[in-house]
């Protein structure tokens, strides 16, 4: 996510106080500059030296129409940038206090928006928590796969209940969910790790083709050995289903003139050779056209019609049978 698309920049004169201590001051100007397009050209680069450069949220600054009442909580992240946020709105979410960061401890001036509270975390991994805080998507900011693992982790570390604030419906889940199909491991470490069921049952259907052999200790460990096991499961169950479907063969027709049942078993052996090639290479997310393209092949080296529409009907059978078969944990 470029820090360029959410931050606002704020610039204040040399004589004045650090940014820590000058923000709050300044705070209540809403007149601020649209961001940069990017860093190149950015207001930090063009003022002169006897400016300050001072980056604050787009979503979370002063003038913001997030609540009836006015921000009265600054967060600053590692990166320098500036929060303001509803001190109720952050409490009432969390079950300690924030990490025991609330209420502040430094009394809250007649001018001042508010006491400034610094967080360990990035500017990214914050705006996500707020976000998820006030219920507002941050999809157009583009969280990466990396910001959304260390956003959900830390609301468990500020004490705001994951189950509730990653449900089904909620922003952050639909967020989640949206990133699965290109880092599905990753999404659902993450969602074993705070056992978010709701949340690894739609991802685990982009882990068929997952090769379990490259899954990482740490990610083992992290996963924890119910959705371990679970997502094993998944794998080595729809391999069986698969064997077992493949099993029977097209089922003969009544004897002619011309294809008597010891003619139709050629068509018996042919299907076990062909399934059995498919069983040997059996893969949980071995796709219907596979299946269709190693066995319609079979009718071309028969010269019955009833033989090569019984061999069609056992074709369509499989791939619906297989179609049924459970896709997720």
């Amino acid at each position: 996510m470029d820090s360029s698309e959410w931050l606002q920049f704020v610039s204040s004169e040399v004589g004045s106080p650090a940014p820590e201590k000058s923000v709050p001051e300044k705070a209540p100007i809403l007149q601020m500059p649209t961001p940069p397009i990017s860093q190149q050209g950015s207001p930090s680069e063009e003022i002169p030296e006897s400016n300050t450069v001072v980056s604050v949220s787009t979503t979370f600054f002063p003038g913001a129409s997030l609540g009836p009442l006015p921000p009265d909580l600054i967060i600053l992240s590692t990166d320098a940038v500036f929060f303001y946020v509803h001190c109720h709105q952050v409490l009432g979410a969390s079950e300690n206090g924030f990490n025991s960061l609330l209420p502040p401890k430094q009394p809250k001036s007649t001018e001042d928006v508010g006491p400034i509270v610094s967080m360990p975390e990035s500017s990214s991994v914050i705006n996500v928590v707020l976000h998820t805080i006030y219920n507002l998507p941050c999809g157009h900011y583009s969280p990466s796969v990396e910001t959304l693992i260390f956003a959900v982790d830390a609301l468990k570390k500020y004490g705001i209940p994951v189950a509730k604030y990653v449900a089904p419906s909620t922003p952050l889940y639909q967020q989640v969910l949206s990133v699965a199909p290109v880092a599905p491991i990753e999404m659902y470490t993450l969602a074993a790790h705070h056992d978010l069921y709701d949340l690894a049952v739609p991802i685990s259907s982009h882990l068929l083709a997952f090769p379990l052999p490259n899954l990482t200790d740490e990610q083992a460990v992290r996963m924890g050995p119910i959705y371990l096991k679970r997502l094993f499961f998944l794998h080595l169950g729809r391999i069986d289903a698969l064997k077992r479907l493949l099993l029977p063969p097209p089922h003969p027709h009544a004897p002619t003139p011309t294809c008597d049942f010891a003619e139709q078993k050629k068509l018996t052996r042919a299907w076990a050779l062909a399934s059995a090639y498919l069983a040997w290479d059996a893969r949980p997310d071995l796709s219907a056209s596979s299946m269709e393209s190693a066995l319609s092949p079979l009718g071309d080296h028969l010269s019955c019609s009833l033989c090569q529409a019984t061999l069609r009907d056992r074709i369509k059978q499989l791939i619906i049978q297989w179609s049924v078969v459970k896709t997720t944990i």
